[in-house]
Parts: structure tokens; sequence; C-alpha cells
């Protein structure tokens, strides 16, 4: 049986030192290419999670950590099952590249935010380069 209420989850587009983005794709997101986080877990404030779902994810420290927007998806076919996410979007910075992989983690890549948009994105997280190009890019 799924939840009663909608879970809310976190992630981030995060840059490394030379201005590329970490993109993911995972086992959860039937082949699309993502960014890392999860689910907040009951007492976690929402910084909390985040930090904790890169450093399980993909060994990152996050730092410089800002809030990006929200979005909803609601039995979203991208997902591999029935799921209501409140997805509470970030912008963070990294010292390292060095990425390693939980399980979850099926490939990577450090690209250039405009390179990401040719990888097959979930449209959440092409929603997420789009507004980071719109608000850092276009200055």
């Amino acid at each position: 049986m799924p939840p009663q209420f909608p879970l809310a989850t976190v992630g981030a587009l995060v840059t490394a030192p030379d201005g590329r983005v970490l993109i993911v794709k995972t086992t959860k997101w039937r082949g699309t290419w993502g960014v890392p986080g999860g689910k907040v877990e009951w007492g976690e404030t929402l910084e909390a999670a985040l930090k904790r779902e890169f450093q399980e994810e993909v060994g990152l420290d996050l730092r410089e950590i800002k809030f990006a927007l929200v979005q909803e998806a609601v039995n979203d076919e991208q997902f591999h099952c029935p799921a209501h996410f409140v997805l509470l979007n970030y912008y963070a910075r990294c010292e390292s590249t060095q990425v390693i992989p939980n399980e979850e983690i099926v490939e990577w890549e450090w690209v250039t935010p405009l390179e990401a948009l040719d990888f097959p994105l979930n449209s959440f997280t092409k929603l997420l380069l789009e507004d980071y190009q719109q608000r850092f890019m276009s200055i």
C-alpha cells in the first residue's frame, strides 16, 4: 500500500570548482538521468537530508547550499513505481569531483550545464537545469 501522504524529497544540482555539474543515472528513474537526492527522514531538516543523501549516493560534501525550486511528481511514469513526491530542489557546490557511487547510481558524468541538456534527463532535472541557466548563465 502506498503512503497516505506525499513524500518530501531533496535533490541538488551541484557545481564543481571548474563550473561543471553532476548528473547521474539511477535505478529509480527508468533509464533517465537526474541529480542525486532522496527522501527526507522524520525529524531531519531539509539541508541535513540533502547532505546525507549526497554522502550516501555519491560521497560528496556539499557547501553553499541555496534553495532553487519546488516541483511535484504525482505517479509520474518516469519513476519506477507509483509515488507522490514533493521535490525540493537546491543548488550547491562541492570541492571534489571524485564520485563514490552507491548501488543506486548506475552512471555519472561531470558536464557543463549546456552539455547536460544533451542527456536523456527526467523532466524534473531538465526544468532545474533550465532554471539554473536562466539564473546564473544569462548574466
